[in-house]
């Protein structure tokens, strides 16, 4: 549930044996264990999960990583690693007995390759921060989360994160050659290669998405590309959100493969004009982003396509960026939607499904009935390209009732997400706030595989516990829940 309680009995004699092993090489701002000092990480971008750790440590180098490992291991303390805490599924939410670690002081940017096109990172460098320093030798990194300017890239592994262009580019996962990875007794192992393979089982893809369970990120190589010669985008109005549905289908059916194509509905609309001043259609009841770049004359070619198919699929607004600065424009209101939201309400809770494209118009359609059923106001956004939903729920957390309904609305969204063929997450990750949904989508010996699995690289299971992967009797407990609610005398969800 959100709002789950983290906190857990700390043994005083622990912690103190903890604190002085860690202080032998350590210096003392560098081990947090007062209330005031432990505060700040109580929570990441999740914020109805909240809990004090024992202890938060703030390791600057590698070395001091696989150390803080190996004395938690010897203890039996359990660890959370945490990036820059912009996380939206609780993953990095402390555990009230265990240690959390900051990886945000490893931030160097440790070798950059301009011909191998390659940047070798600290798991503390900034997404955008990667771009910036290879902007010189025209190349780029090019998963963008709209976080960008704060997330950290190791962040950006754990959750396998994608951004409005990981429709042409890809996830994390695309463009990441190589990790290092520290175990949780401290041991170091380098995953996947420079070169365009390696031997062995595919162990650098599975670490992407590991939300912390399996190891700690120290060292990442990511690809880089060329920045193109040129790159404009399309905005374009419509009427309906049927209509701008349609326009999705029908352009990744024509071949197109655009370097971003975003959705946004009449409610982010009006709510990212007020707060960014993008130039948004008001009175649209969907808008759609879709993006082209590559060589001048490629480019040239599909945006006349594009608004064709825009045109012809009912737009009544169609705007194509004419430079730089407005292309900048039209992209900053689609990524400033979440503090745009931010103005508007006390809390948002993001919601991160996937859909098939196919079902785009009559997913929305049901959200909007649920957004009346639970009598909670909700402003959609989602990478239309690839089918990943970001509807943005709104309430105020100083209202218990509020902060169940909005927890029922979205569990609601993620069970509508399944039942047309989808997933319940598709870059934020599962952490705590989608457990019960894990047990909706994964049958119990494909969990039982996943606990096997943790087990593995974790034998202990101190790393990030109880996150991620439900444990089976509480997969029981949401199936006997789901079968009350099935029960047409226990529910008053909206029948479609």
């Amino acid at each position: 549930m959100l709002g789950l309680n983290q906190d857990a009995v700390i043994n005083p004699a622990q912690r103190r044996r903890l604190v002085r092993a860690l202080r032998a090489f350590l210096p003392e701002a560098a081990v947090l264990h007062t209330e005031e000092t432990l505060k700040p990480y109580e929570c990441d971008g999740l914020t109805v999960f909240r809990a004090l750790p024992m202890l938060v440590v703030r390791p600057t180098t590698e070395s001091d990583v696989c150390r803080v490992l190996a004395i938690c291991a010897e203890i039996g303390v359990p660890v959370v690693a945490r990036g820059a805490g912009t996380g939206l599924s609780g993953g990095a939410t402390p555990i009230g007995n265990g240690v959390l670690m900051s990886l945000a002081a490893l931030n160097r940017i440790i070798a950059i390759d301009p011909l191998a096109r390659t940047a070798t990172v600290e798991p503390g460098v900034t997404n955008l921060a990667i771009s910036q320093a290879v902007a010189s030798h025209r190349l780029y990194y090019a998963p963008d989360p709209s976080s960008q300017i704060a997330c950290s890239i190791g962040g950006n592994v754990a959750e396998n994160s994608g951004g409005v262009h990981c429709l042409k580019y890809g996830l994390t996962v695309h463009n990441v050659l190589k990790l290092r990875v520290a175990m949780m007794d401290g041991t170091l192992v380098e995953l996947g290669s420079a070169g365009c393979d390696c031997a062995g089982y595919d162990l650098l893809a599975l670490l992407h998405g590991s939300e912390g369970l399996l190891g700690v990120i120290t060292e990442i190589t990511v690809k880089l590309l060329p920045k193109p010669a040129e790159a404009r985008v399309v905005m374009a109005a419509f009427d309906t959100i049927s209509a701008a549905a349609r326009a999705v289908a029908r352009i990744i059916a024509s071949g197109i493969v655009p370097a971003g194509l975003e959705l946004m509905d009449h409610a982010a609309t009006n709510a990212v004009e007020a707060f960014a001043h993008a130039g948004y259609p008001l009175d649209a009841q969907a808008i759609l982003l879709c993006e082209s770049d590559g060589a001048s004359d490629e480019v040239d070619d599909e945006i006349e396509c594009i608004c064709a198919i825009l045109a012809d699929c009912g737009a009544s607004t169609l705007r194509v960026s004419s430079g730089a600065e407005e292309r900048l424009q039209l992209w900053a209101g689609r990524k400033a939607a979440f503090p745009a939201i931010g103005k508007l309400s006390p809390d948002y809770y993001c919601v991160d499904g996937t859909i098939p494209r196919r079902h785009v118009a009559d997913v929305l359609q049901r959200i909007a009935a649920l957004s009346q059923h639970f009598g909670l106001r909700c402003a959609n956004v989602f990478h239309a390209g690839d089918g990943n939903l970001h509807p943005l729920i709104m309430f105020d957390a100083a209202l218990s009732d509020e902060v169940e309904r909005a927890e029922a609305f979205g569990n609601a969204i993620l069970m509508l997400c399944l039942e047309v063929g989808g997933s319940i997450t598709g870059e934020h990750g599962v952490g705590l706030e989608k457990l019960d949904a894990m047990c909706a989508q994964f049958e119990s010996a494909e969990l039982a595989s996943f606990h096997a699995l943790k087990h593995a690289f974790d034998p202990l299971g101190l790393l990030n516990p109880g996150k991620a992967v439900p444990l089976l009797h509480r997969c029981g407990e949401v199936a006997a829940r789901q079968r009350q609610r099935r029960n047409p005398q226990h529910t008053n969800l909206p029948v479609f």
